[in-house]
């Protein structure tokens, strides 16, 4: 164990058994870069009128969140654990605020409304073209205003209240047509393959369960992946590749 990572232990130790304030203030200057890292990877698909300063803010209050509840005791790196918890911070943050301004809802209501009119007219559905024609507006302007505002419908699909007289409403997420909805014998044979799927990962070495998380539910990269548990991409590639021939075997037999 080199001196650095004596430190470390040394700063966890006094962290977790007293919350000393200076050790907790030194994990915090530390493990920022998790922070920086998570910020600049959400924010470059924020529509632009959201502050970078906001969603750092966000960032940082879940990396604190996680030195509070990290238990040293666990089979986990922190790396791991904060890197969910800060994700995590900024995608509930973002979700309870309306980042559109009223400039832009303006116009999303007005192309949805040239939409619709355009639709009826056509019969089919207009293109961003015919749009910006139709509304004397800027393609280029149509096309940014479609992407905020779908954007902003994601992180809010959630929501439960009119954003204009605060009366309650219907979920969007159970307003929105399922027209892949399978049946109730397909879900069901669905579901014990999933079931069957867990079991036979549980067979499987930590490092594959890890690997697999990481990269199917959390949707990392195998270079991020890499970075997180301290090994190399070509590693991680070898790791990924052996779990899914392993897996392919279980399953089969």
């Amino acid at each position: 164990m080199n001196k650095s990572t004596t430190s470390m232990t040394a700063l966890w130790n006094k962290w977790q058994e007293t919350k000393d304030q200076e050790a907790g203030n030194l994990l915090v200057e530390h493990y920022m870069p998790l922070v920086d890292y998570q910020v600049n990877r959400i924010h470059s698909h924020l529509p632009r009128n959201v502050d970078r300063q906001d969603v750092k803010s966000l960032a940082f209050m879940g990396l604190v969140d996680a030195l509070e509840k990290f238990d040293t005791n666990r089979d986990l790196k922190f790396d791991t654990y904060a890197s969910f918890r800060i994700r995590g911070a900024i995608i509930d943050g973002l979700r309870k605020e309306d980042w559109l301004p009223r400039s832009v809802r303006e116009k999303s209501k007005e192309i949805e409304q040239g939409y619709e009119t355009l639709e009826q007219t056509l019969q089919r559905e207009p293109t961003v073209e015919e749009l910006a024609n139709y509304l004397k507006m800027p393609e280029d302007e149509v096309a940014e205003v479609l992407k905020d505002t779908l954007f902003a419908h994601v992180l809010s699909i959630e929501d439960k209240t009119d954003e204009q007289n605060d009366e309650p409403r219907e979920n969007l997420r159970n307003t929105i047509p399922d027209t892949y909805e399978i049946q109730p014998d397909q879900q069901l044979v669905k579901q014990e393959n999933i079931h069957e799927l867990i079991q036979k990962m549980q067979e499987l070495n930590e490092n594959e369960q890890m690997v697999l998380s990481l990269f199917y539910k959390e949707e990392l990269t195998l270079t991020e992946i890499g970075e997180v548990l301290d090994l190399s991409t070509s590693r991680i590639s070898q790791i990924h590749t052996k779990a899914i021939a392993k897996l392919y075997h279980l399953l089969s037999a």
